[in-house]
């Protein structure tokens, strides 16, 4: 007869189990912090609806009912005549998912640090830091596309109701990808310092005022870049905004806009939301460290 002979496992390999089922979450850490930063949305989540619901209604129709109506000529973009409307609503699309970034990237950044310290909580547990900034900004994504989505719906309403019979072109709906790049590009930056911040001093007060706001005003929002004086036109020229929404016209109306310019839009929004996030993942590590 022979008796089979059950291995019992010695301590080390108990710990090597132990730290393999630890290691696990770390293929897809990123989307338990995602998932939290969504579970956390629901604790303000009917502002987040009513904003993402009123905004576009409040400023299309403002603007339809009072600025339009004052501006009865349309706009000459790059020689082409554009109903003042059409030229606008791009622009507010992209802005509209600026403004979530604006929010987002700064206050929940901080409290996860500071106030909270929820960031030191995942760090405990199989979490990079670099997981840790990956879900934060794919939180933040999933908020600009539900706003930029429902900016698209009334933006093709007043669309229609201007144009009629005429189709938006088969592109049209790029607005929205590329509406949430333009809130990464200005958002991961910011995320990235607002991973700087040790003490909250009034600094996302001087964003909003000296960096959010110049830039809404003189990107080429309400008409085009190049009626700026030359000395003004840089703020356009250096803003993920005016890249955005120069994207944006092109996919909307079929502005003109040379191939090469496309490719520098596009060039310039991805270099900011891929240096941005280096850089705050490299931060995330240094805060999470200490």
């Amino acid at each position: 007869m022979t008796t089979e002979q059950t291995h019992a496992p010695t301590l080390d390999e108990l710990r090597e189990e132990a730290l393999a089922w630890g290691r696990r979450p770390r293929a897809c850490g990123a989307l338990y912090v995602t998932e939290h930063m969504v579970r956390a949305m629901r604790a303000y989540g009917w502002t987040i609806v009513v904003g993402a619901l009123g905004q576009p209604m409040l400023y299309l129709l403002g603007l339809a009912v009072g600025l339009a109506a004052l501006i009865q000529a349309p706009i000459d973009d790059g020689g082409q005549q554009v109903p003042y409307l059409v030229f606008v609503a791009p622009a507010l699309l992209m802005t509209s998912a600026i403004a979530v970034a604006s929010e987002e990237f700064t206050y929940p950044v901080m409290a996860g640090f500071k106030w909270r310290r929820y960031f030191f909580g995942f760090s405990a547990s199989p979490l990079s830091p670099g997981q840790i900034a990956g879900g934060v900004v794919a939180g933040a994504a999933a908020r600009m596309t539900m706003t930029v989505v429902l900016y698209f719906a009334f933006i093709a309403v007043f669309f229609a109701v201007l144009q009629p019979g005429a189709l938006m072109p088969a592109a049209a709906w790029l607005s929205m990808p590329i509406g949430i790049l333009a809130g990464l590009s200005f958002g991961v930056p910011l995320m990235a310092y607002a991973a700087s911040i040790v003490d909250d001093k009034g600094q996302f007060a001087l964003v909003q005022r000296f960096v959010f706001m110049p830039m809404f005003l003189f990107s080429g929002t309400f008409y085009p870049l190049t009626n700026l004086p030359i000395g003004l036109q840089w703020i356009g020229w250096i803003s993920p905004l005016w890249h955005a929404t120069e994207l944006g016209r092109v996919v909307t109306y079929g502005a003109e806009v040379a191939p090469g310019m496309i490719a520098v839009h596009l060039i310039y929004l991805l270099a900011l939301t891929a240096g941005g996030l280096v850089v705050a993942r490299r931060l995330f590590a240094r805060r999470l460290a200490a």
